[in-house]
C-alpha cells in the first residue's frame, strides 16, 4: 500500500509543477508543489520500510509514469533529485546502526537539501523562495515521521520495562 501512494504522490507533485501557476514572492516564484512534497518523504520513508532498497524501483516507475503524463524535463529531474536522496538515505540507513527515528533524521539533514536542490535545478524552478519553501515542507514531513517513530520506541521501551 505505501509503496503505492510513494509513487502516485511522486506523479501528482511532478504533475503539479507543470499544471499550477506559481506564486510570485519577493524570493522567486513559489510552486505549491513546493509546499506538499514533504509528503512524499513521509510515504518514501514507510514504503522503504515495507519494500527495503527495491524502494528504487518505485521510483524509477514514478519516473517512467512521470516521463509520459507531464513532462520529460521534469521527469529526468525528479528520477536523478530521488537517486541522489535514495543513495544518501541508502547510505544512512545501511552504515548507521542507530534506531529508525535517528536514521530518518540523519538522513533527511543529507537527502533533503540535496534532492530540493538537484529537481529545482534540472526542471528550472530554482529559486531562494521554492528552494525554502521546499526544504521546510519536507523537513516539517520528515519531523513528523521522527516523532511519531520516536514516540512509538518510547512506548515500547516503558511496556518492555
Amino acid at each position: 500500500m505505501w509503496v503505492a501512494l510513494y509513487v502516485v504522490a511522486i506523479v501528482a507533485v511532478n504533475w503539479m509543477f507543470t499544471a499550477i501557476a506559481p506564486w510570485s514572492t519577493p524570493l522567486g516564484d513559489l510552486y505549491l508543489a513546493n509546499v506538499v512534497v514533504g509528503f512524499i518523504f513521509v510515504l518514501r520513508d514507510y514504503a522503504q520500510r515495507e519494500v527495503g532498497h527495491y524502494i528504487l524501483f518505485a521510483t524509477a516507475a514514478a519516473g517512467v509514469l512521470t516521463w509520459f503524463m507531464v513532462d520529460p524535463v521534469i521527469a529526468v529531474a525528479s528520477i536523478t533529485a530521488f537517486i541522489l536522496s535514495e543513495t544518501a538515505d541508502w547510505g544512512v540507513y545501511s552504515f548507521l546502526r542507530r534506531p529508525l527515528s535517528q536514521r530518518i533524521l540523519i538522513s533527511a539533514m543529507i537527502a533533503v537539501p540535496l534532492d530540493t536542490l538537484a529537481f529545482q535545478y534540472l526542471a528550472g524552478y530554482l529559486t531562494p523562495a521554492a528552494f525554502m519553501m521546499e526544504v521546510v515542507s519536507k523537513g516539517f514531513g520528515v519531523l513528523m515521521v521522527w516523532y511519531i517513530l520516536r514516540a512509538r520506541d518510547r512506548k515500547l521501551r516503558i511496556t518492555t520495562a
